[in-house]
């Protein structure tokens, strides 16, 4: 009888976070979205919310096989008063060639730059 593996390490070191029953990527990103809590209880940001979903681009068909819709997931979006738009905010550790893509097309499909904290 094997004895039960033991969960594997994030490939970039990241530590999965459980705080007042939210899952956090990271406790990066559970500390800023702490911090952004904070901020809108002060009314200094509104309309706080988290793993917002971005489509880049459509599902297609590609050699007769189905693709899915290519997907940004925001850590945080929220709008500051006296800013038109919204705030994305990405709480990154590395940044990989796979996000620097999904960061060109967010500016290109939807006019938004994604702040990197």
């Amino acid at each position: 009888m094997k004895a039960p593996a033991a969960p594997r390490a994030s490939k970039y070191g990241n530590v999965k976070v459980e705080h007042e029953g939210l899952k956090f990527d990271s406790k990066r990103e559970a500390k800023r979205w702490h911090e952004l809590v904070a901020m809108q209880a002060r009314g200094e940001i509104a309309e706080l919310e988290r793993q917002v979903v971005f489509v880049l681009a459509t599902g297609v068909v590609i050699a007769g096989r189905k693709r899915p819709a290519l997907r940004y997931v925001a850590d945080f979006v929220y709008e500051r008063p006296g800013i038109d738009g919204q705030i994305v905010e990405d709480a990154k550790g590395r940044v990989t060639e796979g996000y620097r893509i999904k960061r060109h097309l967010m500016k290109a499909v939807h006019g938004l730059d994604i702040v990197e904290v």
